[in-house]
């Protein structure tokens, strides 16, 4: 369900503004959007696992007002980020 620790450690090498920048919206969301498919799939297979379905809600609107904040801020890593991530909106 959760992401291993090097790969956590690639997104924010990948996504950070500066050196050691791990929370950055952009490393923040790409950590979120590493780990919601994970735990969509054992949702799939544990159709009655309620408290796992309201975490995963609970960082699907974590993401999402991530995403709010960041298009306020700045439109251009906001595009860029979606893009990255192959993310829908």
């Amino acid at each position: 369900m959760s992401i291993t620790a090097e790969r956590k450690a690639e997104l924010i090498k990948k996504y950070a503004q500066k050196e050691g920048d791990s929370g950055s919206p952009e490393v923040q969301v790409a950590i979120l959007s590493e780990r919601i498919p994970n735990l969509t799939e054992h949702i799939k297979m544990n159709k009655h696992d309620f408290h796992s379905r309201r975490g995963l809600m609970m960082m699907v609107g974590k993401r999402r007002r991530l995403l709010n904040y960041l298009k306020e801020k700045s439109k251009n890593r906001y595009s860029t980020l979606i893009n990255n991530l192959g993310l829908r909106r």
